[in-house]
């Protein structure tokens, strides 16, 4: 069995004398581990975020496998290198996506989406916000999506200011006045890309999706959520970026 592909490295661990074993989502194939035989060589390739133009091979599919050719198309960690906040993002994504998705299973959609969130990192005012969107992703791609285009008692398209925790479906801000103390804040910008980014929205992005993947992903996996991305939120906040 063998595949080649674009892929976004999401680590690498040693793995005997010289070798590493790499492990790539890639956009056709998903998520794939494989050993790296040129381990020492290959190590500046392998940092999470780079994107890769990668090879994999292996006699039976169940195999380990390994990677030829593993070639640098996009050094994104090393651009990212004076911005700790911003390789902070770079490292909670990764952590997600190796958290949350089953192996070898391909999500398209959600690889071009944190392709997006990575391109967007050298931009500081931008790519917060586009974090949280992509963690909405993340739950839309593994089929656990919040619906989030109309009220869930009204039917209303406008004004929707509410999630509802149990169902994950929007309400307007009147609607969910009366039961606002046991809802999730929706911030205008998750249904509106033209809204106003105001202070605190950000901060109300990352509970809206965090409450949703630690208890429809994380929780049902037995596991909490990584900590990169609760360090994450601390070097924002720390920042004054929430």
């Amino acid at each position: 069995m063998e595949w080649i592909d674009d892929a976004i490295v999401l680590g690498a661990r040693h793995f005997g004398e010289g070798k590493l074993v790499a492990e790539v989502f890639s956009r056709e194939h998903g998520r794939f581990g494989g050993v790296v035989h040129a381990g020492r060589k290959s190590q500046p390739i392998l940092q999470s975020g780079n994107v890769v133009h990668a090879g994999w091979k292996a006699r039976l599919s169940e195999q380990l496998g390994f990677y030829s050719p593993l070639e640098l198309i996009e050094p994104h960690a090393t651009r990212l290198l004076d911005d700790p906040i911003a390789l902070a993002g770079l490292s909670s994504a990764v952590s997600l996506i190796r958290g949350a998705t089953p192996e070898r299973q391909a999500y398209p959609q959600l690889y071009d989406a944190l392709i997006v969130l990575i391109e967007a990192m050298p931009h500081t005012d931008v790519w917060p916000a586009l974090y949280t969107r992509y963690e909405l992703g993340l739950l839309a791609a593994l089929g656990y999506g919040l619906d989030l285009t109309r009220c869930a008692v009204t039917g209303e398209t406008e004004g929707l200011a509410w999630v509802s925790p149990r169902t994950g479906r929007a309400a307007t801000a009147e609607a969910g006045a009366p039961h606002a103390d046991l809802l999730l804040r929706l911030p205008p910008f998750l249904v509106d890309a033209d809204a106003e980014l105001k202070s605190g929205d950000v901060a109300d992005a990352f509970a809206l999706s965090g409450y949703f993947l630690e208890r429809r992903l994380f929780d049902h996996r037995g596991e909490g959520m990584p900590d990169q991305r609760r360090r994450l939120i601390e070097r924002l906040g720390f920042a004054g970026r929430l």
